[in-house]
């Protein structure tokens, strides 16, 4: 009865994430079939009168999927995310599998590093402010280096970024789907990658470039009339405190006067002084970039 009723929730879920979208080439992206022991499922009970349905079985998002969190910059571009499931009914477990493709613009030079940056810590109240997390690390599958961390799977195939989630590292890996899904997209992430203390030290410093990059292009969307000011103001001031955080960590600079300030000058929709910071920001940057930093 207690897998009855298992199956029951999974079915239900299904339900209520899949999603239609018409003129989509769902199979570019998504293995629209079983893979071995997991179920690609396309029907769900309805069970308040008891009809069998067809579902699609998949979602398809106009976003940049996992890559949001971590401040992507889709502003000037499209990307597309498909998104599906997969059950095991044998060890009871639903597989989630997101496939988003990028539009190769100048924000995807940045795709590994955001890849990475879910697997790092993004504030400083441990002392892991883009430090590693604890378990996180890169493995080997079919030859293909994939990010793991507790029960997620990630790599990027170029301009396409799959990330597959099994939800309980309890259970037994769901190779059979990350094997399909890499040979579909091939692990793209250099195979000379070591996640190391210089490794550390560089994607910290990438972090910081990444920032001020960012204020730059939402002041170029400013610019083109593409985004009010006001929005524009609070994502820069956002960046730039994220900058000043890492220079506080890492460079031994204090930030909390300058983030005072620039408090001030979002409240005053001050652009001119915030757009004299960013510069400043920059051509400290620039002196200090190559210098060591302080790992702990």
């Amino acid at each position: 009865m207690k897998n009855i009723k298992w199956i029951g929730l999974l079915l239900i879920m299904s339900f209520l994430v899949f999603g239609y979208s018409q003129g989509q080439n769902i199979a570019d992206y998504l293995i629209l079939q079983d893979i071995g022991d997991y179920k690609f499922i396309t029907q769900t009970k309805d069970f308040i009168t008891g009809q069998i349905k067809t579902i699609p079985g998949y979602t398809v998002r106009g976003a940049p999927g996992i890559l949001a969190g971590a401040d992507h910059f889709d502003e000037d571009h499209d990307d597309t995310t498909y998104e599906t499931n997969y059950v095991n009914r044998i060890v009871q477990l639903s597989v989630g599998v997101q496939v988003t493709q990028h539009a190769g613009s100048d924000s995807d030079k940045w795709l590994l590093h955001e890849i990475e940056r879910g697997f790092r810590g993004s504030d400083d109240e441990k002392g892991g402010l883009g430090l590693l997390h604890r378990g996180s690390r890169l493995a080997e599958v079919s030859n293909n280096k994939v990010f793991r961390f507790w029960s997620i799977y990630r790599w990027v195939s170029n301009y396409v970024v799959v990330i597959i989630d099994y939800n309980d590292p309890r259970k037994p890996e769901p190779l059979e789907v990350v094997q399909a899904y890499l040979q579909k997209f091939p692990s793209t992430i250099p195979t000379a990658l070591v996640l190391d203390r210089a490794h550390d030290e560089q994607w910290i410093k990438d972090e910081m470039e990444r920032r001020l990059w960012l204020c730059d292009k939402w002041f170029l969307q400013n610019q083109t009339g593409k985004i009010d000011l006001d929005r524009t103001l609070r994502e820069v001031i956002d960046h730039m405190v994220v900058f000043l955080d890492y220079r506080e960590k890492y460079y031994g600079i204090k930030g909390r006067d300058e983030k005072s300030t620039l408090s001030r000058y979002l409240t005053a929709k001050d652009g001119t002084s915030i757009k004299s910071k960013l510069t400043e920001y920059k051509t400290w940057w620039s002196v200090n970039k190559t210098k060591s930093i302080n790992l702990p």
